[in-house]
Formats: structure tokens, C-alpha cells, sequence
């Protein structure tokens, strides 16, 4: 049953990007009303990428579908060729994992909402790791910031 939630879930959400497609390259799915993610997509888009936003009530079920393990999550979700980007990723590292696209690693991440990570600046800056993971939910540092 799980399986073919799955399938279902990942079907609706190609359906939901095919439909998109032709305004932006890729999308970036939140929950409504998030107004964080909408600064994150600024940063992505001012530093090369072409993302659009879809909100989604369904983003638990999208994450579980994608993989994503439950302890890098973050408050949105985007997929930028074949390579799964969750929560907060700067820009910059994001650029660098498309291009050493690293043996395994099928997503990368910055888990929670850390102020001063891009989308979540504020009047402090907070260390935060920057993890990657794989299909089996292995997860490993990538960098700190």
C-alpha cells in the first residue's frame, strides 16, 4: 500500500511540474504561506537557477516519496537535474554538487531553518552544516557554513 502512495504521489507531482514547466525550469514546493521559501527562490534565481513555486499541502507525503530522511528535511523541496535540494542550500553549493556530482549521493540539504542560512537572514548569523544523502538515507557532512 505505501508503495502505491508513493508512485501516486511522485505521479501528481510530475503531473503538477509537466503543467509548469513551460513558466519556470524547476520548482520549488513549500508549504502555503511560507514566506521563507519565497526568499530562497530570490537567492537560487539571482545566482543562475530558474525556479518557480508550487505550494503544496501534501509536502510530507512529497518528501517520503522522494526519500528524504526525516532528519535533514527542511521547509521546501526542489529537485534540480535529478539531484534533490531540501530546505536552505546556499546557491553556490548547490552549483558545485551539480558539477561534482558525487558517487551515491542523491540530494543535499540544510536541515531546520538556521537564521543566516539564504531565505532566513536576520540580525545574527548561526553556524549550520550543509549535509548530502543517499537513497538508502545515509547521511554525511558536506560543509559548514
Amino acid at each position: 500500500m505505501i508503495f502505491k502512495q508513493k508512485i501516486l504521489v511522485s505521479f501528481i507531482f510530475i503531473i503538477i511540474s509537466l503543467s509548469l514547466q513551460a513558466q519556470q525550469k524547476y520548482q520549488m514546493y513549500k508549504n502555503p504561506g511560507c514566506m521563507c521559501c519565497d526568499k530562497w527562490v530570490k537567492h537560487m534565481n539571482e545566482n543562475g537557477f530558474d525556479l518557480g513555486i508550487t505550494p503544496s499541502k501534501k509536502m510530507k507525503e512529497l518528501k517520503i516519496a522522494l526519500g528524504i530522511p526525516e532528519e535533514v528535511r527542511g521547509c521546501h523541496t526542489t529537485v534540480i537535474d535529478g539531484i534533490i535540494v531540501e530546505g536552505h542550500v546556499p546557491a553556490d553549493l548547490v552549483h558545485k554538487i551539480l558539477k561534482e556530482r558525487p558517487d551515491g549521493i542523491v540530494g543535499i540539504s540544510v536541515p531546520g531553518m538556521p537564521v543566516g542560512s539564504p531565505g532566513m537572514e536576520g540580525s545574527y548569523k548561526e553556524d549550520y552544516p550543509v549535509v548530502v544523502f543517499d537513497s538508502n538515507g545515509r547521511i554525511q557532512l558536506y560543509e559548514m557554513r
